[in-house]
């Protein structure tokens, strides 16, 4: 199953297909008793979309023998032992995918020619994606984390790793430890390799970026001056040889700080924007300036979700499954905001107060 988003794989899945490109979305669990229902709850949404196949007449047969196939292996791919909160299926001729979130979604089945992305755009922004660099004499690895968890990444050429016969333990005794392995010309090259490669994914897929290893390496990066000076440095060796959860540990208490720091640098923007004018709160006003490109910055809290309907020049409060019902318009507009530039930012719930769940700055 999927869990990372970039902006070329959300540009390749926004893409139109060949009719019917289907989403399938359903809500799962991460613990019991709840998750004993996603199994079953999973196989009926498909066989809902395997059925709407069957009766839509602009499907040829051997489209629709297609696509239920490209659904069964995705059912088959799914992997709920590891469930998270929500799970996109794509379905296309010729293609599928599997998508795991961190956020809950309507269960829903769409048909049409292109995927739909929302979902995912608001899971990606909700988790405050970051990047964690974890450096060592012989072995430089990357971690993509998220909302509660790092994974190892491998991408922008990580992992590196030096093969040399220059890390065994006899040696370091001969050449007094580890400082003096940071100071060899090989191992400089090494990390300013690894220093390189941090500053292009980071200039491609920018976010925070969290680096881990001995005060030595640490230092020697600080020397080079490049995107790893900049990122908030961790001193914890080890960790480019470990595993996902000892890096999720070591890197937890910072990034928490962080999301606290955030979220009060936001509360401070949005009082700002109260004396400037340019405030705007609630799913109905919201909806409009994203619209327009007004938004600049958009705040929501982490579980706010609301459903609603069209009624004209404003959308009204609705049931869930009412004819119409828009069950998932926080992440609309979060997904057009992202669309026309703003930033937006997921906040504990409560935090924004009389704001309805969601408030914005605008730009005018």
């Amino acid at each position: 199953m999927e869990h990372a988003l970039s902006p070329a794989t959300l540009s390749e899945l926004r893409r139109p297909r060949p009719y019917p490109a289907v989403s399938v979305l359903t809500p799962t669990h991460r613990r019991e008793p709840e998750n004993a229902q996603d199994r079953v709850r999973l196989r009926n949404v498909v066989a809902e979309a395997k059925k709407q196949l069957e009766s839509d007449p602009a499907v040829t047969r051997e489209r629709r023998a297609d696509v239920a196939d490209q659904l069964d292996r995705a059912l088959a791919e799914v992997d709920l032992a590891h469930s998270e909160d929500g799970l996109v299926i794509y379905a296309a001729p010729g293609e599928h995918q599997v998508w795991s979130l961190g956020r809950a979604v309507p269960e829903r089945v769409v048909l049409s020619d292109t995927f739909l992305t929302r979902n995912l755009v608001s899971a990606r922004a909700s988790e405050r994606p970051f990047w964690v660099m974890s450096v060592s004499a012989d072995r430089v690895t990357l971690w993509n984390g998220g909302a509660d968890r790092v994974t190892e990444a491998r991408a922008g050429g990580f992992p590196l790793v030096r093969r040399e016969q220059n890390f065994d333990a006899e040696r370091m005794e001969r050449t007094g430890g580890l400082p003096s392995t940071f100071r060899d010309e090989d191992t400089r090259r090494f990390l300013r390799d690894a220093d390189t490669a941090l500053g292009a994914l980071v200039r491609e897929r920018p976010r925070t970026v969290y680096v881990t290893g001995e005060p030595a390496a640490l230092s020697l990066l600080d020397e080079f001056g490049g995107a790893a000076r900049d990122a908030v440095h961790l001193p914890h060796g080890g960790l480019s040889h470990g595993t996902p959860d000892a890096v999720w540990q070591a890197v937890r208490p910072l990034h928490e700080a962080q999301a606290r720091r955030d979220t009060a640098a936001v509360a401070r923007e949005l009082d700002s924007a109260r004396g400037h004018k340019t405030f705007a709160a609630g799913v109905d006003e919201l909806w409009q300036s994203a619209r327009e490109g007004r938004v600049r910055l958009l705040a929501v809290e982490e579980n706010h979700r609301v459903t609603v309907r069209d009624g004209g020049d404003h959308l009204v409060p609705a049931a869930s499954g009412d004819p119409d019902a828009r069950e998932d318009i926080v992440d609309e507009i979060v997904e057009q905001c992202l669309e026309t530039g703003a930033e937006v930012r997921f906040v504990p719930d409560g935090t924004l107060g009389d704001a309805d769940g969601m408030a914005g700055v605008l730009r005018y």
